[in-house]
Order: C-alpha cells, then sequence, then structure tokens
C-alpha cells in the first residue's frame, strides 16, 4: 500500500465521534473552513437583486417577490437592493442580525469557460503556473505553519494537494474497516520510528472506533445521516478540538431543469448546516471565518424548462464569529441588462484570488511574500472582513 492512499484513506470514520478522545487546540487558534458548492449555484436567487426591474423581467417564473410584510415567500430585505430567499430566514437571518454574515456579489474567476471542471481545477489551484499541480489551501497551510488542515470531501481535493500531506475525511457514515487487525498491527510495525508514525497511528484507531461503533448501530438499527446539518456539527466538534482549517465541498447544484423547488431545499438545507455549524463551535465561533463559494455563477435570464444555465459571476458569503459582517460588500454595478457579462451572466469584479488573499492576510497577518505563494500573481484587496 502506498503511503499517500494509506494516509488519504484511513479515518474515514473519523466523524463518528463517540469514544474519541480529541487532542485540545490552544485556545488562540484561528479556524477557517471553505465550503465550495460543486455545480454552480444560482446567486441570483440566494442573494436576490430585488430592486432590479430587469431581474423580474428576465426571470417571469423564478424571480422572488420584493419584500413584503406579511408575505413568507417574499424576499427579505438586506439593504435598498438586495435580499436574501425566505427559505435562509430562520438559518442566516439572525447571523446576518448580529453582523456575522456578508455577502461579496460579482465574485469569481476571469476564466469565462463555463466549464465545471476547468474552473473548479482553476480555482483549486489559485491559477498555479503550468505544471505545478498543487491547491491553493496546501500552499496557505504552508505559510501559516502551525496550520491543522483536513478535508471533508469523498475524494482527496485539489485544493488540498501539494507537499504537505492533508488528511481526507468522508462525512458519509463508513462501514466496517477494510483493514484487518493484523494488517493494522504490521502498519503499525512498518511506520514505528517513521516520520508519519503519528499519522498512521491515529488513522488506524480512528478505523478501529467506526468499526466498533457501525457494528453497534447495526445492532440497534439505528438510522442514518440525517443532512447536512448532521455533518455539519460533527465537522465543527472535529474543527473546534483537532483540525484549525478546513474544506467542505457539497455538491448538486447544477439546475438546468426545475430549479424553484430544487434549489430551495438545497439551500434550505445548506443554511440549517451553516447555522448548526456556528452554534456547535461555541465559544470557538468567535475566531472562527466561513467562506463559501461556487465555480461560477448561473445566467441571469431563466431557460425554457424552469432553470438556469452556467454563467460567470457568482456571490461569495462569508460567515464567523470574528467577521465585520451585515454588509454587502465588493465592487459593484447595477443589475441590469446593460451590465451583463457577455449580455448573459453577472460580471466578476471581486477577483477570488484577491478577496480571499485580503481575507488571509487580515486572519493569519501573511506577508505579500507569503501571499504571492498562495496565489502566484494574484492581487489582494482588503475588504475589511476582519
Amino acid at each position: 500500500m502506498k503511503r499517500r492512499d494509506l494516509l488519504l484513506g484511513l479515518g474515514a470514520g473519523c466523524l463518528a465521534l463517540k469514544g474519541i478522545q480529541l487532542r485540545a487546540a490552544p485556545a488562540s487558534d484561528t479556524r477557517f473552513l471553505l465550503v465550495f458548492l460543486r455545480g454552480a449555484y444560482d446567486c441570483a436567487q440566494t442573494l436576490v437583486p430585488y430592486a432590479s426591474a430587469d431581474y423580474r423581467e428576465a426571470r417571469p417564473t423564478l424571480a422572488l417577490p420584493p419584500p413584503r410584510p406579511g408575505d413568507p415567500a417574499a424576499t427579505l430585505a438586506l439593504d435598498g437592493n438586495w435580499g436574501l430567499n425566505p427559505v435562509l430566514k430562520e438559518s442566516l437571518m439572525p447571523l446576518w442580525d448580529k453582523k456575522q454574515l456578508a455577502f461579496i456579489p460579482f465574485f469569481g474567476t476571469a476564466d469565462a469557460s463555463r466549464s465545471h471542471f476547468e474552473t473548479q481545477a482553476r480555482m483549486e489551484m489559485g491559477e498555479a503556473p503550468v505544471g505545478q499541480r498543487s491547491g491553493f489551501l496546501n500552499r496557505l497551510v504552508q505559510a501559516v505553519g502551525d496550520a491543522r488542515p483536513v478535508a471533508f470531501s469523498v475524494q482527496p481535493p485539489l485544493i488540498l494537494q501539494g507537499s504537505r500531506p492533508v488528511p481526507n475525511l468522508s462525512l458519509k457514515r463508513a462501514g466496517p474497516s477494510r483493514i484487518a487487525p493484523r494488517q493494522a498491527e504490521l502498519l503499525n510495525q512498518l511506520y514505528r520510528g517513521q516520520a508519519l508514525e503519528t499519522q498512521v497511528r491515529e488513522g488506524l484507531q480512528a478505523q478501529k472506533e467506526m468499526t466498533e461503533e457501525a457494528r453497534q448501530n447495526i445492532d440497534q438499527n439505528a438510522p442514518g445521516s440525517s443532512g447536512f446539518e448532521q455533518e455539519a456539527r460533527k465537522v465543527a466538534r472535529l474543527m473546534n478540538q483537532r483540525y484549525t482549517m478546513g474544506f467542505l465541498d457539497i455538491g448538486g447544484w447544477d439546475t438546468h431543469i426545475n430549479q424553484a423547488q430544487r434549489l430551495d431545499l438545497a439551500l434550505k438545507s445548506l443554511g440549517s448546516g451553516l447555522a448548526a455549524f456556528a452554534q456547535e463551535m461555541g465559544s470557538a465561533w468567535d475566531r472562527t471565518m466561513v467562506v463559501v463559494l461556487s465555480e461560477f455563477g448561473r445566467t441571469f435570464l431563466e431557460n425554457g424548462n424552469g432553470g438556469t444555465d452556467h454563467g460567470h459571476g457568482s456571490t461569495a458569503w462569508v460567515l464567523g464569529g470574528a467577521l465585520r459582517g451585515g454588509r454587502i460588500l465588493g465592487e459593484q454595478v447595477p443589475v441590469d441588462r446593460g451590465h451583463l457579462f457577455q449580455d448573459r451572466d453577472f460580471p466578476v469584479l471581486n477577483e477570488y484570488r484577491a478577496v480571499l488573499g485580503g481575507l488571509f492576510k487580515g486572519l493569519y497577518g501573511l506577508t505579500s511574500t507569503q501571499l504571492a505563494q498562495v496565489f502566484p500573481g494574484g492581487k489582494i484587496t482588503d475588504l475589511g472582513l476582519v
């Protein structure tokens, strides 16, 4: 078994927390979680440009009603131009009211291919030079120095690939370990005294404990995961006590057909999960920052199938107890047909590397040289998030 495969495969069951003793993290640690919505979510149905007449004309069946007192289906006004999808009222509006939530519209990359694969890869690598296949979060880990990173993904994501080994823990309930006790002992012996001894030992122990809990749950006919809220609480407990920098991706945001109900359900689940994450972090929420982004946005005009197609500019979300939120941030233009990119999409005015670079500078005190290592050739924009 290759060392890399072993490290990335171990510990899929680490999220079953019963009986697992987690190492306590120093109280001064900053937590950062990046949530990637794969599939290009429709930002115009999330942060709604309700004051735009062109928005309602371009989306005759999808457009949400403007703010109206007593109407549960109406947009929730955030300022005079933008509002929040009402399915997020219970989960995210309390964070907005506490100034622990902000939005950055017209956000994204210069890539205009509208290809999920190409744009995701470009963003995850942070525009790294050709031939350098490493993710910008891996380079950030190296720049910060004492970060304890983790990915919560089905497969090891590109964004955390690089010279620093990073564990990948699946959020899905795992079955019995495929590593027999004798094999585990041989692996422990093989890596004893080696640089990877601690990672191997902890991964094998987590697999053992996960196997035992899975066996008990099967015996008790216990139900499986109830959704993203439960998964988000598991992520929070791990980041509260063991890891300080995390990555989480969520699929299912490609809404070409019958978008309205599908998107509402996905947004409601995402919002409740993020609110649960904030709650579960406890006092550590005060030094936590969460960024939610997607590879690109969707078309301003709805299509003939009650959906939207691949677009360009998107909207990033930023959440956290340390955030100076309650604001719509970044460069903006009026939301009308005259300001669309290629007459179909939101333009990108707030380049993702510039925004994230400014955030990382504020969170970690990185120098210009360090930021250039994270985002080669990128420019930094300080939006005053911290």
